[in-house]
């Protein structure tokens, strides 16, 4: 593995992506705390600072403070600026600008940016870094103009500000941070479709992620330049990656069955009272976003426990391994279920769309579930030792809002103590790196032991 020296030390490719992201939070928070960034010109406290600006490099939208009212424009340009690095990546651009300049794009810049792509093969980075980058300002662009163009005409804003949120809510939701310039979050625009479906458009293209969408349109111009009369090498070409086939199916799966669960439980509860056309589209918006995103266009404090558990899961899954979004990820749930039904079948093998999972990916799988849900219990114990007015509910799902970088809340943040706040903090930064990637940054590269002991089956279960 390439590695890069800093201060007399070899860093791998993960350790500069834990270090770029962190690097990023520090010279957010310092830029937040100067007076230019608040809406009275005063030095905003250095918590606060610091939580708004891991929240935005995770790409979380957790806030202590309103967003709308406490920034001013240069605060809110700051914040959206730490989104939309953070979303395309810290060691992504670094590589492309490395390539501009020196008009080269070695293997070392290709190994950073893979390694922070997760899905990436090292070949593939130069031109998939140059075509994200292009296909973000398409789709930032189309939600903008869309969002301003009814912010202007429905809610009689001033071109200038119109387009100022436009973007805002483009970058925020394309990158599925969650950030939004209301006290209320999208509560505001709760009946409005020409807001919410947008967003939603963006969410689920930025959970799915560039090189999936990629693959997909290549596959589809194939099936239609080809025909249907093809030859067996021809339909093996038209065939997606498992990658993207998990991610899609996946990603189809949760949002049509969150849709359906959440507008079960809460039709005649936090919906209560909404036309029938307004809770299809709440219940479908609020489908979208638990994964990903963390907007809301309803209060979570009104909902049912139970509605609050399974959007636990939601935020806890995530989204797409090649996406913007945290938690464990879509690929890594499915990869599990294959493995699961594999041993109820009593098979060897762990397959997925007739293609055999290799053990490492399945080790893989694991050990991030399984170190997805220590993070989770770690940080819901250390609250309800810190907190005592709040549930254990509320607790979990703000912690879980965290590790997943959603950023939905039952309106508890504000109200937190500050060691909570930091706790959170810790949590919000881990799940944007990713528990793979920090366990890989510390232990720094693979090891092999040079021998192997007798085998022993202990009993399980």
């Amino acid at each position: 593995m390439a590695k890069r020296r800093i201060g007399g030390r070899s860093l791998n490719p993960t350790q500069l992506v834990s270090i770029g992201f962190f690097g990023l939070i520090v010279i957010g928070a310092l830029a937040l705390m100067m007076p230019f960034s608040s809406a009275t010109h005063t030095v905003t406290d250095p918590l606060t600072a610091i939580f708004t600006s891991t929240s935005a490099v995770s790409l979380t939208g957790l806030t202590v403070v309103d967003t709308g009212g406490h920034w001013s424009i240069t605060g809110k340009i700051i914040i959206a600026t730490l989104i939309q690095l953070s979303g395309l990546g810290i060691m992504s651009l670094t590589s492309l600008a490395g390539m501009i300049l020196t008009g080269r794009f070695g293997l070392r810049l290709r190994m950073n940016a893979a390694a922070e792509g997760r899905t990436l093969s090292i070949g593939d980075v130069k031109s998939t870094l140059i075509a994200t980058l292009g296909f973000t300002a398409l789709v930032e662009g189309v939600v903008s103009l869309m969002l301003a163009s009814r912010f202007a005409n429905k809610y009689g804003m001033s071109v200038d500000r119109a387009m100022g949120e436009g973007l805002f809510h483009a970058i925020s939701s394309f990158n599925n941070a969650g950030f939004g310039l209301r006290k209320n979050n999208l509560v505001p625009y709760a009946a409005d479709a020409w807001i919410l479906l947008p967003l939603a458009g963006a969410i689920i293209i930025g959970g799915l992620g560039f090189p999936v969408l990629r693959e997909l349109v290549t596959r589809l111009r194939i099936r239609v330049l080809r025909g249907w009369n093809w030859s067996s090498r021809d339909k093996r070409l038209g065939h997606l990656s498992v990658t993207s086939r998990l991610a899609l199916i996946g990603t189809a799966v949760l949002v049509l069955g969150g849709w359906f669960v959440i507008g079960v439980l809460e039709w005649n509860k936090a919906m209560a009272g909404m036309p029938i056309g307004e809770k299809i589209l709440t219940a479908f918006f609020q489908s979208v976003t638990p994964r990903t995103a963390g907007f809301n266009s309803v209060d979570y404090g009104q909902f049912h426990p139970s509605t609050l558990f399974i959007t636990d899961i939601f935020m806890f899954i995530g989204g797409g391994s090649a996406g913007t979004a945290g938690g464990i990820k879509i690929s890594t749930l499915l990869v599990l279920v294959a493995a699961m039904i594999a041993e109820f079948r009593g098979e060897t093998d762990t397959v997925i769309g007739h293609r055999k999972i290799s053990y490492s990916v399945v080790r893989q799988a694991m050990t991030v579930f399984a170190l997805g849900i220590m993070l989770v219990a770690v940080g819901v114990i250390s609250l309800m030792l810190i907190e005592n007015k709040f549930t254990g509910s509320q607790i979990l799902f703000e912690v879980t809002s965290a590790f997943g970088t959603v950023g939905l809340t039952t309106g508890i943040t504000p109200s937190l103590q500050g060691s909570s706040q930091i706790i959170l903090c810790f949590i919000m930064y881990l799940g944007r790196i990713g528990p793979i990637t920090l366990v890989t940054a510390l232990a720094g590269r693979d090891k092999a032991r040079r021998f192997s002991y007798p085998e022993e089956r202990p009993f399980i279960g």
